[in-house]
């Protein structure tokens, strides 16, 4: 039987989430949707003066939104000490871990030495027990790091599934420290036992983590355990070609909800970051976790275009059937005190082929349920004396007909040929008195939405 896949996410709550950082989360979330496998959230919150609760309810927060369900978790490192400590007990009584006694102030001068002698900076194994060697004399008082004895020579190798093959020279690494003198277990040594006991068969990350990825192999390895597949991500550029990061201006990922964007949009266009499925642009979740697999990850940085998320979003808010929209309008209705009534689904299908979020459709609605608000600019262009013979001529046989739309055009039809007037003549001067803008869809179906009352008291606000 093939075994299970697995995959996680693994964020550090040190900062809030944003779209680069979410996308390290869809791919592996895709990955197990689309293999049947399971989908695990782990928080590695070992940086306890960076990490922060708020941090993790904006990620928990921010997956919901778009869907990414995981399966198991939230896990929390900070609650798992015991078990790194026990299982660091184990590597060194095999003689995998050791400690080291050298303080700051001698590491520090031995990088300068290093440095000055154009030699890389590494740790060079002073307190590395080996047969016939003999280890200075243990310093009263100090409390020891903990070191992984890393092979010597031979290579680290991993056939990456974005990457390709990378191969790593053993004599590259050096004893990593993977716990503190206080006794806490570091980040890299965590990670693998934390994919151990998870189950992990896939890695899918980040590649600022391509570097941490061969010594991690050697921990499994010394563990006895088997390594997983690793696919380490391009990064995500912003705007401007920098790294996504807060410092750079990326937003959190809750924002976007705020903004009116749709969570299947934000995962076509996050899909689109650095996987593809031939030329398609627009797609269903359904679709992209039919078609998602490892071997059409790409290999080069994408770079966010926000003009470009706002069609997405476009293109998704338009295929959206109307009564699933309205909630979502009805909502934001209610954020700006506005109580919508059984218009409101008709609304959002005249007029979401004009909007690129549901704010902007809301914008559109709600012109619908409070008073007319007219610019000066609209009201000097179309608003002007000559017109209001036809204005009040039209009124009079609006006043007189059924509120349907064939009978309102017909109205204006015959306005029209009153007056030898053509139809933007008319229809933009009573767009602007109906609901504050020259340019709208058909307007015999904006006024019989609006309502026979509020179009006759509002063809009188010259």
């Amino acid at each position: 039987m093939m075994q299970k896949t697995r995959t996680r996410f693994a964020p550090s709550p040190t900062g809030f989430i944003h779209l680069g950082n979410i996308r390290s989360a869809l791919y592996p979330w895709a990955f197990a949707r689309a293999t049947g496998g399971d989908f695990v959230l782990r928080i590695e919150d070992t940086d306890l003066e960076r990490s922060s609760q708020a941090a993790v309810d904006v990620i928990i927060e921010g997956m919901a939104w778009l869907g990414l369900n995981h399966d198991e978790g939230p896990f929390y490192q900070m609650q798992r000490v015991d078990r790194y400590k026990a299982v660091l007990a184990d590597l060194q009584a095999a003689g995998h871990v050791y400690p080291c006694y050298m303080s700051i102030a001698e590491l520090d001068a031995l990088r300068e030495k290093q440095m000055a002698a154009k030699e890389k900076p590494r740790y060079d194994g002073t307190w590395r027990p080996e047969p016939g060697k003999t280890l200075p004399p243990v310093p009263e008082g100090v409390q020891p790091v903990l070191r992984f004895k890393n092979p010597i020579g031979g290579v680290v190798a991993w056939d990456d599934k974005v990457k390709g093959r990378i191969e790593i020279s053993n004599d590259e690494l050096d004893d990593l420290v993977i716990a503190r003198p206080d006794g806490t277990p570091t980040y890299n040594f965590c990670v693998v036992v934390d994919d151990i006991d998870m189950a992990i068969t896939h890695v899918i990350r980040g590649d600022d983590h391509v570097n941490n990825t061969p010594r991690q192999i050697n921990i499994f390895k010394a563990l006895g355990k088997e390594v997983p597949v690793y696919a380490h991500l391009p990064t995500v550029l912003n705007e401007q070609g920098e790294k996504m990061s807060k410092r750079n201006g990326a937003k959190p990922v809750t924002q976007y909800r705020e903004e009116g964007y749709l969570p299947d949009a934000m995962v076509n266009y996050l899909a689109r970051l650095g996987w593809s499925h031939g030329d398609d642009e627009i797609f269903s979740r359904a679709q992209f976790l039919e078609w998602f697999n490892l071997d059409h990850l790409g290999r080069s940085a994408a770079q966010f275009d926000e003009s470009k998320l706002r069609w997405v979003n476009a293109q998704h808010l338009k295929a959206m059937a109307d009564d699933a929209l309205e909630p979502l309008v009805r909502a934001r209705l209610a954020k700006q005190g506005i109580t919508a009534d059984q218009r409101l689904v008709r609304i959002c299908g005249l007029f979401k082929d004009r909007c690129d979020t549901i704010n902007a459709l809301a914008d559109w609605a709600a012109r619908f349920y409070g008073d007319v608000v007219i610019s000066e600019e609209d009201r000097a262009t179309h608003l002007v004396p000559a017109i209001f013979p036809a204005l009040d001529a039209l009124a009079a046989k609006l006043a007189q007909c059924d509120w349907t739309k064939p009978a309102i055009a017909a109205a204006f039809k015959e306005t029209l040929g009153e007056f030898a007037l053509k139809m933007p003549q008319l229809a933009m001067p009573v767009r602007v008195l109906a609901v504050g803008t020259a340019h709208t869809p058909s307007v015999d179906a904006v006024l019989e939405l609006a309502g026979k009352e509020k179009i006759l008291a509002n063809l009188q606000k010259r």
